[in-house]
Formats: structure tokens, sequence, C-alpha cells
């Protein structure tokens, strides 16, 4: 009996304006920058038609991407509310695949913008097994000071111990797939940012991460049983914002492009790694074929690095050995360099760096669950 779970960080998947541009530069599209704007009223005006022209060629990419994914379940970042969840699937998902997913399942978390984690399901696999949801549980309350994870690393960022660990939520799904249990948990962890007191901003907002990572790990001890978790049915979905290792990028177009490997010393995930509390799957592709992001600040700084994960509890793992998880990359932009042998076919319209699909490439694996 399979299963098909996937996750995908949308980027910005939102029913409504963001005007906070005008009186924040960092938020500010570069196309606006380029026009002398007089006045707030104008801003908002022509905020409005630059997003709306923006994306419908966005989310018909998007939609491509999880189409291609062909999956049973979604774990996604990034979205508004369920309004704008349906209205995309009704828009554009509807027309690639007919009817999907039909169920879908959201809380609103911390993040300051309302960027929330979803998940949306089928009623049913591929194969015709029922898929039912049982409960949902949000754990966007949780403190530091509930888990005892309040540090001198967290007070030197600002971090109070009375203030909520998850930046977004570890939101827990119980399903039943065709009467298996099955728990996800999604999640969407602090984003890296931009450097700051003389540190990157992977360096700076690490110690949140960390205690994001603990925090899911304690939520799934706490459930199952430190002991005995190992011998359940879960997975982590989402965009952990962080990875232990990234191919770094040099060269050009003219000259040929250049991908070394490199080691991270330190990384958040290995908090979810450590012991053989879980797995990551993806870490079964090749070392220079587990990306899913391209990040660039100029010709200085470039990688290709994994922020999404799929990481299977140690009982389906080992159910699932020989499962090698796909990343869909068509929607990514023109600008993303691939290793050789990686290239593959744009979807239309795909821009230089956008539209896209995402900045982020959808993951998914065929589970056994049986």
């Amino acid at each position: 009996m399979s299963l098909r779970i996937a996750t995908f960080n949308v980027e910005n998947l939102m029913n409504r304006f963001d005007y906070s541009g005008f009186r924040n530069q960092l938020r500010q599209d570069r196309t606006l920058a380029l026009f002398e704007i007089r006045n707030e009223a104008e801003y908002r005006l022509l905020e409005q038609a630059r997003t709306i022209a923006h994306a419908d060629d966005t989310r018909q990419l998007t939609a491509l991407a999880i189409a291609a994914a062909r999956a049973d379940i979604f774990c996604l970042q990034e979205v508004d509310n369920l309004e704008a969840l349906n209205a995309f699937e009704y828009g554009y998902l509807f027309k690639m695949i007919g009817q999907g997913y039909r169920q879908k399942y959201t809380t609103s978390g911390n993040d300051s913008r309302g960027i929330d984690v979803a998940v949306m399901l089928r009623a049913e696999t591929a194969h015709g097994q029922p898929i039912e949801f049982v409960r949902m549980t949000s754990h966007a309350h949780i403190t530091y000071a509930d888990f005892d994870l309040h540090t001198p690393e967290l007070e030197a960022l600002g971090e109070a111990s009375h203030e909520r660990i998850f930046r977004r939520d570890c939101l827990e799904i119980d399903l039943t797939v065709a009467g298996k249990p099955l728990t996800i948990y999604s999640v969407h962890f602090k984003s890296m940012g931009s450097p700051r007191n003389g540190m990157d901003g992977r360096e700076a907002t690490m110690p949140i991460r960390m205690a994001e990572a603990q925090a899911v790990r304690r939520i799934i001890e706490d459930r199952f049983g430190k002991d005995h978790a190992g011998d359940k049915r879960w997975v982590i979905c989402g965009d952990l914002n962080d990875y232990r290792e990234r191919v770094l990028v040099s060269g050009d177009t003219e000259g040929g492009f250049r991908f070394d490997p490199a080691q991270e010393a330190q990384s958040c995930v290995n908090v979810l790694l450590a012991g053989g509390f879980s797995e990551n799957i993806v870490e079964r592709r090749p070392e220079l074929d587990r990306w899913t992001l391209y990040h660039t600040r100029g010709p200085d700084e470039r990688h290709l690095c994994q922020l999404d994960y799929i990481l299977l509890s140690p009982a389906l793992a080992r159910r699932n050995a020989l499962a090698i998880p796909d990343i869909v990359r068509g929607g990514q932009p023109w600008r993303t360099p691939f290793p050789p042998g990686q290239e593959v076919d744009r979807y239309p319209r795909t821009g230089w760096d956008r539209p896209k699909a995402s900045d982020h490439c959808p993951v998914a694996v065929t589970l056994d669950i049986a």
C-alpha cells in the first residue's frame, strides 16, 4: 500500500496586498523602485497593479510544479489562509488535474506577515486507498519557557523566555490511510535573513531554528514516548530554512560553472537526525543532486542547498529503505545554474528571475505504509 507525500514552499500564496514597502524599502518590490511615487495612495494603486500582473503567470507555474509532484498529500508553506488556497486550487490546480485536494487544513501561526503552513489531502491515494483526517493540533502557542529551551544566545537576539518558539507553527495532522495511522508534522522554521551584528544571516538566526528543531523533537517524543517514537509512523515535512551541506557555485555562463560541495559544522537539521531520531531521505540522492533552492546575493555569494525536507521516523525509513525522493525543478527560473546532467525543461513562460513556480522546489516521495 503506497502513499505519495510532498512538501513545497509556494512563496507568498496570498489573497491580500502588502503595502509595507512604502515605508520599508527592504520590502519594496524592485519594479516600483524604478519609478517616482509621490504618495502612499499612488503607491497602493501601483502595488495592486504590480501584484495582479505578476500573479497569474506565477500561480500557473506553481500549479504545474504541484501537478508534476503527483502527491496524495501536500505540506505547504507560505499560505495566507484557506480562502487563498481554495481560490488557487479552483482557478489553477483544477484546470490541470481535475478533482484533487478537497481536504485542506491550516491554522493562524505566529508569522508577522501572516504566512502559515498548510496541509492538503486527496480523498484517496492514487491506488484507491482512503485518506481520512483524524485530528489537527497546533503548537504555535508553545514558549521557550514551556520547554525549558531559553538560552543566552536567544536572550542576545532579544528573544524573551515567555515568547513563542515557532515562527509559524508545528502543525500536527493525524490521518489514517486505508486504516493505517500516520502523523504529519508540517513546519516552516525561522528564515535566515540578512547579515547582522558581524555575522551572516544564517549564523545570526541559528539559535531560533535550533530551538524550533528541539521543540519539534520534544513534541514527537512527548506524543509517542521517548523510547517508542522510532517505532511509529510519522513524518516531518517542511522548509527548515537551514542546510547540512551546500554546493558552492562559481564561474559563469561563458566560461562554465563549477560546483563544489561543502559540509556545514552546525545545522538545526542535526537536532532532528541525532541518535537516529529521523532520517533525511533526500540524502539518499547523489551529493550534488540534493538541492531544493538556489541562493545568490551576487557573483561572490552563490550556492545550491537543501532547505526543504521530508524526515521519516525510523520505522518508516526502515520500511522504505529503497525509496528515493523526487525533486521537481521545472519551475526554477533560468538564472538557476544546474550541475551537469541535472538540466530539466522549464515550464512555459518561466522567466530569468520571475515568473517562477517558487524560489523552492517541491520534494515528493512514495512510501509504503502497510
